[in-house]
């Protein structure tokens, strides 16, 4: 990032890149489980904690997906009113979606690390008591 252009730009961008990157792995893990309408995976990924969705790329990624053929999806004719795509996750999806778990632990193993040295900075010098600095005077 250009330090001249930091100001213009919003604080929240690498988390913004790291949300669209993750949604993938989510919405597989997600199809996992059961099968869904697609506001029904908007809903879930907004519990999960993605605080924003953009609707028009939502689906976007879920054609994509389908086009890699990570997920599959048929019209659902059965309620009334208009027709409805289900999606499914396919053998290829899950064994991407295991590709991503697995990457997914040994990113954690090295954000653990990242915390651990990160908090080192930041505990408070151990004080001692003025009884142990008095101790034999």
């Amino acid at each position: 990032m250009d330090p001249k252009n930091s100001k213009d730009k919003p604080k929240t961008e690498p988390i913004a890149k790291a949300q669209k990157n993750f949604i993938i792995p989510v919405l597989l893990l997600l199809l996992k489980d059961w099968n869904a309408h697609g506001y029904e995976l908007m809903q879930k990924l907004t519990m999960f904690g993605f605080e924003y969705v953009d609707q028009g790329n939502f689906y976007r990624i879920l054609r994509q997906l389908e086009k890699d053929e990570l997920v599959v999806s048929e019209w659902d004719t059965s309620t009334s009113g208009p027709a409805k795509r289900i999606y499914s996750i396919t053998s290829a999806g899950e064994q991407y979606l295991d590709l991503w778990a697995n990457s997914l632990g040994q990113y954690q193993k090295m954000l653990d690390q990242f915390f651990n040295m990160y908090s080192n900075f930041f505990v408070p010098p151990s004080f001692t008591s003025k009884k142990d600095d008095n101790v034999d005077d």
